[in-house]
């Protein structure tokens, strides 16, 4: 199980930290990845990060604001965004999936509910 956490309402410039806590015992096996959706759009990749946490891929569109990391002796993932812009509203998901960086949802297996990301202007 995915729980996300650490969405909300900030002005353009800030800075969000979002969670992923997952349940289990295998966590540290698994890359976690970081996809958004927003209104009418479809779901994009955002970030991953392999389950050592050494290797981690981002999208484009980061451009060096966003930071994936994870603590697996807390079970934990984390998205450190900042330079937010309007562009970035978004449902928020986390994702785990077999080892591997990949872009597409098609290899992350299990999925958080998402929480909700609004930058305004």
């Amino acid at each position: 199980q995915l729980v996300e956490s650490g969405g909300g309402l900030v002005q353009a410039g800030g800075s969000l930290r979002l969670s992923c806590a997952a349940s289990g015992r295998t966590f540290s096996l698994y890359t976690m990845g970081w996809f958004r959706q927003a209104p009418g759009k479809e779901r994009e990749f955002v970030a991953a990060i392999t389950g050592s946490g050494i290797r981690t891929l981002y999208a484009d569109f980061v451009k060096g604001r966003f930071t994936i990391s994870r603590d697996n002796a807390k079970n934990m993932m984390y998205l450190q965004m900042n330079s937010l812009n309007p562009e970035d509203t978004a449902v928020y998901y986390c994702a785990a999936g077999n080892s591997g960086l990949y872009t597409s949802s098609y290899y992350y297996d299990y999925w958080g509910q998402g929480t909700q990301v609004t930058v305004s202007s």
